[in-house]
């Protein structure tokens, strides 16, 4: 009797299943142009992911290249490059999430006191508007005013100084490659923030108003518990993303002279396997890299949950 009642549940579940398919055709249509694209971008080049484990060859092709397991893994590992790419890659890293949590959190709270709404919109525009500005321009503007030649170095020499080779300098790049990262994403990152403050309920500031609380006090009891939660996930997927670095800006302010610090994981996967084409070794490192990163998401967002109880999921 209960099986005829589960079949009988099973087969309305499905009617009505259809029934909203029918009626809502359209909202399922505009869906599948997405998913179209994840199945061909994003799943279906999983497949070849299976070249880290083959001796990948152009004849053989991916189904057919020989099964080498591990070696690829192992080679990477034992490669003289390692641990200097992960020190790399993961001091980057670090440096521009410490550095660029706070900006944007301090110019969302500030626009959210400016009174002059004219004057507010237009910070905000202004510090909106370098996030559109591509990599290979902001690369463009830095080569020129830190070169040997440039305004800064001009500065520096009606000081009575001498010149400085900024990108030419190990010890500079990163602090280069973060600061301008900071210039170019924070007002971008403080929109979000703003959002955040948009729906805190302004009763808790006048009620905060009335009982004598002056403006740091209410951004330290009001707004920035706030805007916490929003925070935590921003820093929780950044975790994520911690040795996948974009490598373009760091190819393009990549020079012979600031290798020793500039070579990362995401450089070096690009030299191996579109120079050299050594396809599976390159695949191999990316497996490393994206593995790695995914452990990282999932302990930041357990750590996350059980210290502040926010999390992704």
């Amino acid at each position: 009797m209960k099986e005829a009642k589960k079949i009988e549940l099973r087969k309305q579940r499905r009617k009505n299943t259809l029934r909203a398919v029918k009626r809502h055709w359209q909202l399922y249509l505009i869906l599948l142009l997405p998913l179209l694209y994840l199945a061909v971008f994003k799943y279906q080049p999983i497949l070849g992911s299976q070249i880290a484990f083959r001796d990948y060859n152009f004849r053989d092709g991916i189904w057919h290249s020989p099964f080498v397991g591990l070696k690829y893994f192992k080679q990477f590992f034992a490669s003289p490059q390692f641990s200097r790419l992960m020190v790399n890659t993961l001091g980057l890293s670090v440096y521009g999430i410490v550095v660029g949590v706070f900006p944007p959190i301090i110019l969302a709270v500030a626009l959210n006191y400016v009174r002059l709404k004219g004057f507010g919109k237009t910070v905000q525009m202004v510090t909106y508007m370098p996030y559109f500005i591509s990599t290979v321009l902001v690369v463009g503007i830095l080569t020129q005013l830190l070169s040997l030649t440039g305004p800064v170095n001009s500065v520096i020499q009606s000081m009575g100084g001498e010149a400085v080779h900024f990108l030419g300098k190990p010890k500079l790049f990163k602090t280069l490659y973060v600061f301008s990262d900071v210039w170019q994403k924070t007002g971008y990152n403080a929109v979000i923030y703003i959002s955040a403050l948009a729906a805190v309920d302004q009763e808790l500031h006048e009620a905060a108003t009335v009982d004598g609380a002056n403006i740091w006090q209410r951004i330290r009891y009001i707004d920035i518990p706030s805007i916490l939660p929003t925070a935590v996930i921003l820093l929780i997927m950044s975790c994520g993303r911690i040795l996948t670095i974009g490598y373009e800006k760091v190819l393009l302010l990549q020079n012979d002279l600031n290798m020793a610090s500039s070579d990362i994981i995401s450089t070096y996967v690009y030299r191996i396997g579109l120079t050299s084409m050594q396809y599976s070794y390159s695949t191999a490192v990316g497996i490393f890299q994206s593995l790695v990163s995914l452990i990282l998401l999932l302990m930041v967002n357990k750590i996350s949950d059980r210290v502040s109880e926010t999390s992704l999921f």
